[in-house]
């Protein structure tokens, strides 16, 4: 990722003058299959069972009379007949689609293991002024072109991004909130509109408590227009001293079943990458992308994908098959299962982990706990695809609500972040059926 920093003068001078200047944006929406509701009944797009003629890379198209660009990213092994997670990321002020590709599409792409469609536009001047309208009809006109193409799943739809990629994130959720499943929303204030913003759409803010960019009180602001929508319980969540590097989450209570509002409030100025314990900001080490994907991965698809994966939506590919079992695990109930951990990554002060869940007995299982311990000076940050208990020492985690159910031989996996070293990796580790 480029460095986010020496954005921070031109973004607070577009700020103050797209703060004044922002005008309404223009009703619309996806048409044919994209009008399915995200929260209703799943329809198959027309790209579903299509050998596809989109490709990975820098896609032209037309949109509002203007030749407009996206940068697609299509999971390895994509299959035709798998309906897949769609999300968009979109851009800071004087960043682009490249960047926010070659960063991972904020660190989300790593953790996807091919479930999931990414799409990165191009904004005009580097931006999202949303004049006219134009912006959303870009979102809507790209949605479109890949859903023709390619198969999504019409309910797992998410759009997500930083400072005035944040304000268009916001836009879309105000205007398209029948058509995304939930936004994540970093460091953003209202720069792109909100045409509507009175329909409830799962919302995950998250900024710094000294931003000197976009004030902290402008993502305020924003997430509690979903707090309304959402019908959440109004309250004015715990947020960070300065120095001390920190972060807190807070989850809503009392919001609608399936619209849920989480709010990060960390100890930092504007940047996507804020790291908890440390001032400056670090791409492969911020807690953000785990917390965001985690956030998405809640949502449960409405209907099973069309061919047979090896896991319950959402889907993951098919896991290594070389790799043993860190340790022989217990078996439980009428059959077992085994848990395999691999590490994915680790920097300086903290590492990701993997571990694979495969159903070893000759029946369908409805539910699977890991127990791992951890070593000194670790202790779990982020969890997704799981659910966990603890965070240091020994930790149980147990399935999400949509991966439990798991065929004869079906396997999944889930993800975590964590603090400390990463060696010696995590030992002890069992599986059981639950």
């Amino acid at each position: 990722m480029v460095k986010h920093r020496q954005l921070i003068p031109t973004i607070a001078a577009a700020a103050v003058l797209l703060a004044a200047t922002v005008g309404g944006v223009l009703n619309g929406g996806l048409s044919g299959t994209a009008e399915a509701a995200t929260n209703g009944t799943l329809a198959a797009t027309a790209g579903c069972g299509k050998a596809p003629t989109l490709s990975n890379g820098t896609r032209t198209i037309s949109s509002g009379g203007q030749n407009r660009s996206y940068i697609l990213r299509i999971p390895d092994g994509y299959d035709r007949n798998r309906q897949y997670r769609l999300v968009v990321g979109f851009h800071w002020l004087n960043g682009s689609a490249q960047n926010v590709s070659s960063a991972g599409y904020y660190g989300l792409l790593p953790l996807a293991n091919n479930s999931t469609i990414f799409v990165a536009p191009q904004g005009i001047d580097a931006g999202w002024a949303n004049t006219n309208g134009r912006d959303l009809t870009l979102f809507d006109d790209i949605t479109r072109q890949i859903e023709n193409d390619l198969c999504v799943d019409t309910s797992q739809r998410f759009v997500l991004g930083w400072s005035y990629g944040g304000a268009m994130s916001y836009a879309v959720a105000c205007a398209r909130p029948t058509v995304v499943r939930a936004v994540a929303v970093l460091s953003g204030a209202q720069l792109s509109g909100c045409n509507g913003g009175t329909q409830p759409v799962p919302y995950f803010g998250i900024h710094g408590t000294h931003d000197s960019v976009l004030n902290i009180s402008s993502g305020r602001s924003l997430r509690d227009t979903f707090v309304r929508n959402n019908g959440c319980t109004a309250q004015s969540p715990r947020e960070p001293a300065r120095n001390t590097f920190t972060h807190i989450t807070t989850t809503y209570s009392g919001c609608r079943s399936g619209y849920p509002v989480q709010w990060a409030a960390f100890d930092g100025d504007h940047t996507p990458s804020p790291v908890d314990g440390s001032g400056t900001p670090n791409d492969s080490r911020t807690w953000t992308s785990g917390e965001i994907w985690r956030f998405f991965s809640q949502f449960q698809s409405t209907t099973p994908p069309t061919t047979a994966p090896p896991t319950t939506p959402p889907p993951t590919t098919p896991p290594p098959t070389t790799a043993p079992p860190t340790t022989p695990p217990p078996t439980s109930g009428p059959g077992g299962c085994t848990a395999t951990y691999k590490a994915v990554n680790s920097w300086p002060g903290g590492f990701q982990g993997e571990v694979t869940v495969a159903n070893t007995s000759s029946s369908a299982i409805t539910g699977w706990a890991v127990g791992l311990s951890l070593g000194s000076g670790q202790a779990i940050s982020s969890v997704w695809n799981g659910v966990n208990t603890g965070t240091t020492g020994n930790v149980t985690v147990r399935n999400a609500a949509y991966n439990g159910a798991l065929a004869a031989n079906g396997s999944t996996t889930f993800g975590f972040t964590a603090t400390g070293n990463g060696s010696p990796p995590p030992g002890n580790i069992t599986c059981a059926i639950s």
